[in-house]
């Protein structure tokens, strides 16, 4: 039988660290959820860790049937695991401009360097938006084509996902995934560089 969490009601990334520490205990973990975006982080954890995941949505919340498939590594699922040497490069963006001084020039420095980042080697392996950054991510941004052919290359775009919510932006991104603090804290102490814009 499964071990069952109730992360209905819980604010990210809560769902995904609670459902993270029954996998560790358990082989099969049924995590309820009440929100689209709870539903894809902890998915996107659980198959990340080599597990399977099916999703019924019923009356009172999404019921996520997780289960560890033979070829679960475990270390994903164990904590405390270092980050390799020489691992991925992670880019972070906190700003929708580029720089502290005026706005209007941040705003054409930020478009200057996202469309070199299109043009140079080597790439980051994943780009992270934080704060107003996420607003880079969405239907109106300037930079959108230039992330939709650097998502194409591979490239991981990640979104905050309670940013979006804060600028009422979750419904318009038009790149990459939103995640949330834990995947987040996790793929930055995994990296091999962190760069920060």
């Amino acid at each position: 039988m499964p071990k069952t969490i109730d992360a209905r009601g819980l604010a990210c990334p809560q769902p995904v660290i609670l459902t993270r520490a029954a996998l560790q205990e358990s082989d099969a973990v049924l995590a309820v959820v009440d929100s689209e975006t709870a539903r894809q982080n902890v998915t996107r954890m659980a198959e990340d860790a080599g597990c399977s995941v099916e999703a019924e949505v019923r009356a009172d919340g999404i019921y996520l049937d997780i289960r560890k498939t033979s070829a679960a590594p475990e270390t994903i699922l164990t904590a405390g695991v270092a980050a390799p040497a020489g691992g991925p490069t992670v880019l972070t963006i906190v700003s929708d401009t580029l720089g502290g001084g005026d706005d209007e020039l941040g705003q054409l420095l930020i478009r200057g360097f996202f469309h070199a980042l299109g043009e140079v080697t080597p790439t980051p392996n994943t780009i992270v938006f934080f704060n107003s950054g996420v607003k880079l991510v969405v239907e109106s941004s300037p930079v959108l084509e230039v992330l939709q052919a650097l998502c194409g290359q591979g490239i991981e775009i990640l979104a905050c996902g309670t940013c979006l919510g804060y600028f009422g932006l979750k419904d318009k991104v038009a790149v990459g995934q939103v995640s949330n603090m834990y995947a987040i804290a996790e793929t930055l102490l995994r990296a091999g560089k962190v760069i920060n814009l």
